[in-house]
């Protein structure tokens, strides 16, 4: 999978110039759209296309010193409509108009051309298995929150402690199969997963029941799902096994995501510093 995701780059780069579709990214990748742009962000720690806006930035900036193109010349061969909006995307990058940074030589800001290689610490092992699911359903309370890369959510943990315990206590009560007991779904998540991008989280269960008027749900088409287990330090063992399923896990193995909610169950230790969690991820077969 890196071998192709470094052949994406490569279209990338020999590209800047052009209109990049990331389904033409995808079927370099060997993969789906949705899957590259996942994998993608996860491995460079940023979107697909924040990636390829700074790395035309990148090579804007230094037409600009060159000085051998006017400056709407460079705009229009990055794709930029008007000068106006090539120098606000210019400053935000560089800190600098590009005008002024033509006429004082300014040191400018770059991002460096990405390649993707997987490292294995060997350290420890991840423990997963493959499910297929009938159709099920997502029922609980609902709210839209924030993402929160590392350290305790404070939206979803205000959002937790607003429902009353009768209607946790009802919620629990309609849990009829794997993941059981409550459990933590995120849904709708923005492309990049950028921190502070929103998404749809259920405090809920998983359960064929039917729906109470009050509460909310989501219907979860039939499909094949990963289910990986680990344990550590909570909340940051957690965060981090999401991490790794996009880096490593799914780099050495025959599976590619799907859309779909996300699924955490968690059980915590009674003082709340250690966590056991088994995650829920929609996947499919890559393609061969």
């Amino acid at each position: 999978m890196l071998e192709q995701l470094n052949r994406a780059v490569e279209h990338i780069e020999g590209r800047l110039d052009e209109r990049i579709e990331a389904a033409d990214l995808a079927r370099i990748a060997m993969t789906s759209e949705y899957h590259f742009r996942r994998m993608f962000s996860a491995l460079a720690g940023m979107p697909l296309s924040e990636y390829i806006r700074r790395r035309r930035l990148t090579l804007a900036g230094a037409e600009v010193l060159a000085g051998e193109r006017t400056l709407l010349d460079v705009a229009v061969r990055y794709g930029y409509a008007s000068g106006e909006a090539f120098a606000r995307a210019f400053r935000a990058m560089h800190g600098i108009g590009p005008g002024e940074a033509r006429r004082t030589g300014a040191a400018l800001r770059s991002q460096p051309r990405m390649s993707f290689r997987l490292v294995v610490e060997g350290s420890s092992s991840m423990r997963y298995r493959i499910v297929a699911k009938e159709e099920f359903r997502v029922v609980g309370k609902k709210a839209r929150v924030p993402l929160v890369h590392e350290g305790v959510n404070p939206a979803i943990a205000d959002f937790i402690r607003g429902i009353d315990q009768e209607t946790v206590r009802r919620i629990a009560e309609l849990s009829d199969q794997e993941p059981e007991g409550i459990v933590s779904v995120s849904d709708n998540l923005a492309e990049g997963r950028a921190e502070g991008t929103e998404l749809d989280y259920y405090h809920a269960v998983v359960t064929g029941a039917a729906v109470p008027g009050d509460l909310d749900a989501l219907v979860v088409p039939a499909g094949t799902w990963a289910v990986f287990e680990n344990s550590g330090p909570f909340p940051l063992a957690l965060q981090f096994l999401w991490r790794d399923v996009f880096t490593q896990w799914f780099p050495s193995n025959s599976y590619r995501s799907r859309p779909g909610p996300e699924i955490l169950r968690t059980r915590l230790s009674p003082d709340a510093g250690e966590a056991e969690a088994e995650l829920w991820i929609p996947v499919e077969r890559a393609m061969s």
